[in-house]
């Protein structure tokens, strides 16, 4: 293990910016924002079916407190929906779309959604654990609020993409490729950003940041000044610097 891995880091910050260029300190700041979405929902016809249909197309559908545990909905298709208070314990959906979706409450540990698709959606409250987000596509997505505990976003793919006032223990963004997203208000518990890439990565506004792993991996990343005062050690170990008073 690599010295930097052997380590963990935390930080703080509350910085806080507008969209496109930002000024910090007098100083311009041109790094990208996160372009969020904007999802307005149809009038919605409730689901009354059970369970879910592998590649089935759910267009204008409100999910309301429906139980789809175990449910096998691999590749199907979720299209101006809204899933409210909605258990997803073991759900399998890899490879699903959701597109123009908001999921708010919804729950569950285990849910498969490895391969899958989310383009303008908002995950507001969620309560998740063991995500498998393993080589899934992210774009404009807000994850705001709520605790998501081994959240796998193991080589996916993440743009415009927002985590905000919300707990994320042990994430794993392992071989990831992350552009324009920003990280405002929350906590990152014990992250693994091992191999991944970053693209205009905000992480100023982390409320607390624990890096287990991937510490050489924040090129493309901007940080404040105290993280840089909190994370100077582990750069330090990094490129093999002895620091001793």
């Amino acid at each position: 293990m690599a010295a930097s891995e052997g380590r963990t880091t935390r930080a703080t910050g509350a910085t806080r910016g507008a969209r496109g260029a930002r000024e910090v300190k007098g100083k311009k700041d041109t790094i990208a924002a996160a372009r969020r979405p904007e999802v307005r929902l149809p009038p919605l016809v409730p689901y009354d079916g059970e369970g879910l249909e592998p590649d089935g197309d759910y267009d204008g559908v409100r999910f309301d407190g429906v139980d789809l545990t175990d449910a096998s909905g691999r590749g199907a298709r979720f299209m101006d929906c809204a899933l409210d208070g909605c258990t997803l314990d073991r759900a399998e959906l890899a490879r699903a779309r959701f597109i123009d979706a908001v999921l708010t409450g919804v729950r569950g540990v285990g849910t498969d959604l490895a391969e899958a698709s989310l383009r303008d959606v908002e995950v507001v409250d969620a309560r998740l654990g063991g995500v498998q987000l393993h080589g899934a596509v992210l774009e404009r997505v807000v994850v705001r609020g709520g605790k998501i505990d081994y959240l796998n976003l193991r080589k996916a793919r993440l743009k415009d993409v927002v985590f905000e006032g919300c707990v994320l223990s042990e994430p794993d963004f392992g071989n990831a490729h992350l552009v324009r997203v920003e990280f405002r208000d929350c906590v990152l518990k014990r992250a693994d950003f091992s191999g991944a890439r970053m693209e205009s990565v905000d992480l100023r506004a982390v409320a607390e940041l624990d890096i287990a792993r991937g510490v050489d991996r924040l090129a493309g990343a901007v940080i404040s000044p105290s993280q840089l005062m909190e994370l100077a050690p582990a750069f330090a170990a990094q490129i093999g610097v002895r620091v001793e008073a």
